[in-house]
């Protein structure tokens, strides 16, 4: 089905940050898969763990115990303080499983049609359930009626949600990403965090983060949400969490947590011994390598390099983010910026129109974040110059 505007390029191999397409071209990738890529490209201890599975097992049936999935939960939890995971697939079967979980406290709780506070401009995923939680008219046209049970605010705007408090009183949770990716890197202010999180307390509500796309070690903290002194009551992995094979997790916690019994959910695929593996040897690696820490330093090189070459020019409208997270916003559409970096051998994407949007993988080094710096720099400046 013709669901992508594909690139006209086609990759056949990679090593570390790099990758070469079909005729040869090398190219520096700063998007690492759209966030995915955490280890780079054929990292050696990576691949090793996977060959080393695919030799033993790839997928038993969860009718089964299944030992390196036991693994992974318990080393999820260790490093979030969560209590329990439900492994799946993807971001927006971790976030369908949120919503029903969600959906399900409120029944207990004697409430006939919970309802989950979500933010404009969010993005939770294309299934009918996530794409209607999605902030995004684009994302949901052609697809109504929409999944109902869901209540929108602006991002960032804690009156508006005490004002829903005020007149809802069907209100079971509130759904949002600490950075939103697809909105356009657009960060939350430390002190909203903590007052959502006092907020759902007063009013008994599950509070749901969606890690998906800036968990997992991208923002210099392993979560994004450890940059705040709370802790979530339900929290959602994906996209990192594999480095490229898929998975997904929806993390409980507290009153969250033993919520679903057997029967109440499932997933075919979900937490299959070769995902696991590779989820586990992904948070092994960035543990022994200081991924995390190393984000942190990279982005604040990144971040102040970009300020140093692109913040005093015309055109540029902010360059903010987290870590390796970082959006560059233009006062005009960019997304010929992505054709013009390809051209010159650097993947890049584009986000809200009008937001460059930079997420390369953990493995990036200083000298390849200064070759960044200089490819993409003189691009901006250059689609700048020429006007709208």
């Amino acid at each position: 089905m013709n669901t992508y505007a594909r690139l006209p390029v086609a990759f056949t191999h990679g090593e570390g940050v790099w990758l070469w397409d079909s005729n040869g071209k090398r190219y520096l990738d700063a998007l690492a898969g759209i966030a995915v890529n955490t280890l780079g490209h054929a990292h050696p201890r990576f691949t090793a763990a996977l060959n080393a599975q695919v030799a033993r097992l790839i997928h038993v049936s969860n009718v089964y115990q299944v030992p390196e999935q036991e693994q992974l939960a318990d080393k999820l939890c260790a490093l979030s303080r969560m209590d329990e995971v439900f492994l799946c697939n993807s971001g927006c079967e971790a976030n369908e499983a949120a919503i029903k979980l969600a959906r399900m406290v409120g029944h207990h709780k004697g409430i006939e049609t919970p309802h989950i506070i979500v933010m404009e401009k969010a993005f939770h995923g294309r299934t009918l359930a996530t794409l209607s939680a999605t902030g995004s008219r684009k994302v949901q046209a052609g697809f109504e009626p929409l999944v109902k049970g869901f209540v929108r605010v602006p991002y960032d705007d804690l009156d508006a949600i005490r004002q829903v408090a005020e007149h809802n009183h069907e209100i079971v949770a509130v759904l949002v990403e600490p950075i939103q990716g697809e909105g356009g890197i657009r960060t939350l202010d430390i002190h909203y965090l903590e007052q959502l999180r006092k907020i759902c307390d007063q009013h008994d509500w599950l509070l749901m983060l969606d890690e998906v796309q800036c968990g997992l070690g991208r923002t210099g903290k392993w979560f994004a949400h450890q940059h705040t002194s709370i802790l979530p009551d339900v929290m959602t992995l994906a996209k990192g969490l594999g480095s490229g094979v898929p998975i997904g997790a929806c993390l409980a916690a507290g009153k969250a947590a033993g919520t679903f019994k057997p029967g109440n959910h499932g997933s075919t695929f979900g937490g299959n011994p070769l995902a696991s593996v590779a989820a586990i040897t992904t948070l092994t690696i960035m543990e022994q390598d200081k991924l995390p820490d190393q984000a942190a330093t990279l982005g604040n090189f990144l971040l102040q390099g970009f300020h140093e070459r692109l913040g005093q020019i015309a055109g540029v409208v902010d360059i903010r983010g987290q870590g390796l997270m970082i959006g560059i916003e233009l006062n005009r559409p960019c997304g010929d910026l992505v054709q013009r970096a390809l051209g010159q051998g650097l993947l890049i994407n584009v986000t809200a129109d009008n937001v460059i949007r930079l997420l390369p993988s953990l493995v990036f080094t200083r000298a390849e974040a200064q070759q960044l710096l200089d490819m993409l720099c003189p691009l901006v400046t250059d689609f700048l110059s020429q006007g709208i």
